[in-house]
């Protein structure tokens, strides 16, 4: 277990070693125990941390909101319409005061090309840890929480096959952040990750290097593919979603006429049956029901999306005790 974690950022997980993110799934499982049981864990009473948000939530704002409050602290909810931001606040100035104000910054920003420079211009500017609560590359307590679900539901990851694979959806063209941080992670436990997608809907160059690296150094694979039931065939681990093709094209009139070829890219009963019989469906939601999967899917026996949607409290329970 690592020690030294107090002040630090979590912008990606690729800026933490193993053996720290391993200390954070141990400390997330062990206040996982602890709120079962009811045991008290007040262990930021007085701590406050600020919760910026450029984006809409369901998940990430509560799942923060209650976790603090959960460890004794308090959360203070701040929607980037209500501040100065839009009047001239600069990422320096936000970094600068709130860091001043508050034990712990949290920001979701989620512009494309903008989101993470924003959350890095905060933390330089910061004497607390800033957290990604997502960002247009990264998403690490999400992933993090994905993490801890694959361990509980399938034990050591290390050998193991996920698919990530693109999936169709029609409400909006969404962040790379989700499977670009879980090839990034998942490759770093030994895992044997394929990305799957249509050829447009590449992922960021330099996070596939990254995940290949990952891969030969972890003695897993990392391979990419564009058939969504040969990425299936075989896999423990199913993860598809979908996200807007943010490489090929900035214009998100055109992503959406590029993703209306690829409609069945969707997770059905015949695709999950490709997978191996105790196969997990996992998914970050909020899914777009009947387009990206079927009901029968996401609500049948083999999906653990609220088990993955429970666990984001408990990884960032841990996150915010081990940094703040």
């Amino acid at each position: 277990m690592q020690t030294h974690l107090r002040g630090r950022d979590m912008i990606t997980t690729q800026e933490w070693t193993k053996d720290e993110i391993d200390t954070v799934i141990d400390v997330a499982l062990q206040l996982k125990r602890q709120r079962a049981m009811g045991i008290p864990h007040a262990s930021l009473r007085d701590k406050v941390l600020a919760m910026l948000f450029f984006f809409s939530s369901t998940r990430t704002r509560s799942s923060f909101e209650a976790g603090i409050a959960q460890l004794g602290g308090h959360g203070a909810f701040i929607d980037s319409d209500t501040t100065q931001i839009s009047h001239g606040d600069t990422a320096k100035e936000i970094g600068e005061i709130y860091g001043r104000y508050y034990d712990g910054i949290a920001i979701r920003q989620c512009d494309w090309g903008v989101g993470n420079r924003y959350i890095r211009e905060v933390a330089a500017a910061s004497r607390v840890p800033v957290l990604n609560m997502q960002c247009d590359v990264y998403h690490p307590f999400q992933i993090l929480a994905d993490l801890m679900t694959i361990i509980e539901k399938k034990g050591d990851p290390r050998g193991k096959t996920i698919a990530v694979s693109y999936a169709y959806a029609k409400s909006y063209q969404k962040p790379l952040s989700v499977p670009q941080s879980l090839i990034l992670l998942m490759t770093r436990y030994g895992m044997n990750v394929r990305l799957v997608h249509p050829p447009e809907f590449k992922l960021m160059p330099d996070i596939v290097q990254q995940a290949a690296d990952n891969a030969r150094y972890a003695g897993g694979s990392f391979e990419i593919m564009h058939d969504m039931d040969e990425g299936f065939k075989g896999a423990d681990v199913l993860y598809p979603k979908s996200w807007g093709c943010w490489v090929t094209t900035e214009d998100q009139a055109e992503s959406v006429e590029i993703g209306k070829k690829y409609t069945d890219w969707i997770t059905d009963e015949r695709r999950m049956s490709l997978a191996q019989r105790d196969a997990i469906y996992m998914h970050c939601l909020p899914a777009d029901r009947n387009i990206e999967v079927t009901d029968g899917v996401i609500d049948g026996p083999q999906s653990v999306v609220y088990d993955e949607a429970e666990n984001r409290l408990h990884v960032q329970k841990a996150v915010m005790a081990l940094t703040m």
